[in-house]
Formats: C-alpha cells, sequence, structure tokens
C-alpha cells in the first residue's frame, strides 16, 4: 500500500548526511472503496414517493343501469368558493343574474376566515343535510390553497362538496375584483 522511496546521492568529501527517505500512498484501493460506498448508498437509500392525494370519487354507473338525473342545488343550501391568486379566496350565494363584484366576498384561509363563512351559510341553509359548498379553483390558484380549502371542508364537517370550473360569468366578476384585465399594462413612457 505504502512504500518508502530511498534516494541516493553519491558525493566525495563534505558533510555527512542522513538520508531522506520520501513517503508515497498508494489510493488506487481508495477508488474500490468510494464506489463500493455509492453502491451501498444507492441500495439504501429510500427514493421519494410522489404525493398524491387522495379523493372519494362516486362509483362510475352501469350501462345497464338508467343514468340519474342531473342533481339541482338551490342557492339558499349551497355556498361557491373561488381560489383566486395571492392567497385571496373569493365567495358568494348568487345566480348568474344578481353576481356582482359587491356581492363577491373575499375573505382569508384562517378559522376567522372562510370557516366562518361556511358555518355561518351551513347554519343559514334552508335545508342543512343538502348543503353543498362547490369549490372552484382559478387558472391563479396554487395546489396549497386547495389542500387547505379540502382541510376546511373536513373541519366544518362539510361532506357534501364539489371540485368544477369557474363559470364565465364568475371570471368576469372575479377579473373585475381583483384587477386582471386580461392584458398586462404597459406604462407610457414620456
Amino acid at each position: 500500500m505504502a512504500e518508502v522511496q530511498v534516494q541516493e546521492k553519491g558525493g566525495k568529501g563534505g558533510k555527512v548526511r542522513s538520508k531522506k527517505q520520501n513517503t508515497r500512498v498508494d489510493m488506487t484501493p481508495m477508488v474500490d472503496l468510494g464506489f463500493l460506498l455509492i453502491t451501498f448508498f444507492m441500495f439504501t437509500t429510500t427514493f421519494s414517493k410522489p404525493n398524491v392525494m387522495d379523493l372519494g370519487l362516486p362509483a362510475k354507473p352501469k350501462e345497464d343501469q338508467p343514468k340519474p338525473p342531473p342533481t339541482e342545488i338551490k342557492l339558499s343550501n349551497s355556498i361557491s368558493l373561488l381560489l383566486g391568486k395571492d392567497n385571496k379566496i373569493f365567495w358568494h350565494q348568487q345566480d348568474n343574474t344578481s353576481l356582482t363584484d359587491q356581492t363577491l366576498n373575499e375573505t382569508t384561509y384562517d378559522r376567522e376566515g372562510i370557516r366562518k363563512v361556511i358555518e355561518k351559510a351551513k347554519a343559514g341553509a334552508a335545508d342543512k343535510t343538502k348543503f353543498t359548498v362547490i369549490i372552484k379553483p382559478t387558472d391563479d390558484a396554487v395546489y396549497k390553497n386547495f389542500v387547505d380549502i379540502l382541510d376546511e371542508m373536513a373541519i366544518t364537517q362539510s361532506e357534501q362538496y364539489g371540485v368544477t370550473d369557474v363559470k364565465s360569468w364568475e371570471k368576469a366578476i372575479y377579473d373585475k375584483k381583483v384587477g386582471n384585465n386580461g392584458a398586462t399594462a404597459v406604462p407610457a413612457t414620456k
């Protein structure tokens, strides 16, 4: 592994000096050890598993069974939540003719915000057994906000909720409320 090399200098006369010995360490076996360590860590490492959210979806109806009629959800038994950009959440209990930027209310994700809104809407529902929360994430929403609102469904014990797309009339009011014009403004130069 290690060897000592001796240099001989032949000279005539002069002082007698002790011979200097140079040491040299052979590093070849260290390469083998390095590869063994790399292999060990590769085989013993647990690779990260993808994070998956389990959603309980209804079973697909069989072809021989009649298709159930579409469910009509009354406004008095529902609340619509729009998940917006910059961690904003908006809610309303209006239809397409009565929704304005004044009736599209903004709240927060904490217990004094959306939780109180859902509990108040549930308490004021005409039929509390059919109370439904309709979750509508916009294109500006982030995944964390969606997970937060599903957590609120569990906390408020809202067992009937659905996830759907934002309607075009809601999108128009949402854009007006948050200031999205659909185009980016270019500042004027003088």
